[in-house]
């Protein structure tokens, strides 16, 4: 499966059956995925190197999450990340996202 650039600093892989979806996620160090919620249900496992969050409406939640280490996220919490090193994780949402299968992700895509 090919990359698909998102931006300069992230690029993905998605594969989605009827009710999960599976992205391979690579962020380069630096990058910064906006604070965003969705309807969704995501789990975040880091292969490589390490993403910082903030969660919440208030972003007072500040986790790392370290190559190994799983991160679940439920549905409609306000979250952003930033990638420490660069970083590949695989993202598990339930169901699938639409706005990132229809590319209308315009937070990712500054």
């Amino acid at each position: 499966m090919p990359r698909e650039r998102v931006s300069e600093t992230l690029e993905r892989r998605l594969i989605t059956g009827d009710r999960m979806m599976l992205a391979h996620v690579y962020l380069a160090k630096g990058c910064i995925v906006p604070k965003h919620s969705h309807m969704n249900e995501q789990l975040t496992y880091i292969l490589e190197g390490a993403l910082r969050f903030w969660l919440g409406e208030d972003q007072k939640e500040e986790v790392v999450v370290r190559a190994g280490e799983v991160l679940h996220i439920p549905a409609n919490l306000p979250h952003k990340a930033e990638a420490l090193e660069d970083t590949l994780d695989v993202d598990i949402f339930d169901p699938p996202r639409e706005d990132w299968l229809n590319k209308t992700d315009a937070y990712l895509r500054k």
